[in-house]
């Protein structure tokens, strides 16, 4: 039976996004989605995007690659823009035509009515319609305060307020690890800290499972190392 696999922030780790992929072992009739964020701070982007081909993966547009394609537009359009870290930098001079290519075409969102899922980065402010949100919440809320939509982590997770359907199958929120909620499943389990590379693995059709059996869905390997260690929120 065919699967829908999804998975975490990969961050250009592709030693354990390699041991994750052999660990679910997709198939052909299998789907491969990624929650945004293939990108820098680990050793090896271009790893990441050849197996994200090999598998031919789809995805959703995290804040990382958001801003690479942001600066690299503003950079060759002579825009004078703000210091990037030496990750990002490496990454603005060192990707090929193919692999911006394979960014660009990433969307904000992707719905996939047959699990009652929607996939995006960040998440979504609650009782706000799909369509009335904005590119910065989608790919950077992790709560939300006074004041709406916010990246910061003090505050509670964005997911606690979410009700309904979709799904929200999310990632982006290292600090708080794996989240489940009834309504919505965060992947980011920080593998680029030291933390794991996690996966939720569902049969053809299936709907995310209710909390209390969604753990047996999930599959994780751990990290080599800790590559990047300055965790603050970006």
């Amino acid at each position: 039976m065919a699967r829908s696999i999804f998975i975490g922030d990969v961050h250009g780790c592709a030693r354990e996004l390699a041991e994750l992929l052999e660990h679910v072992a997709p198939v052909s009739g299998d789907s491969v989605h990624f929650v945004g964020d293939l990108v820098a701070r680990g050793p090896d982007t271009s790893g990441v995007l050849k197996l994200f081909r090999n598998v031919n993966a789809t995805g959703v547009q995290g804040n990382h690659e958001a801003r690479l394609l942001e600066v690299r537009r503003e950079r060759r359009a002579g825009i004078s823009t703000s210091k990037m870290s030496a990750s990002h930098e490496t990454l603005l001079v060192g990707l090929a035509d193919d692999e911006w290519a394979l960014l660009e075409a990433l969307p904000l969102y992707r719905e996939l009515p047959e699990h009652g899922v929607l996939i995006v980065h960040a998440g979504l402010a609650p009782g706000v319609p799909l369509t009335s949100q904005d590119a910065w919440t989608l790919t950077h809320i992790r709560s939300v305060n006074a004041d709406g939509p916010s990246a910061a982590s003090g505050n509670e997770s964005w997911s606690v307020a979410y009700r309904g359907s979709p799904h929200v199958v999310f990632g982006h929120d290292a600090r708080r690890g794996l989240q489940l909620r009834n309504d919505a499943t965060g992947l980011d389990t920080a593998c680029v800290y030291g933390g794991s590379l996690t996966a939720l693995v569902l049969p053809a059709g299936q709907p995310v499972p209710p909390l209390a059996i969604r753990s047996d869905h999930l599959v994780s390997v751990r990290a080599h190392e800790a590559y990047y260690t300055n965790h603050r929120t970006p």
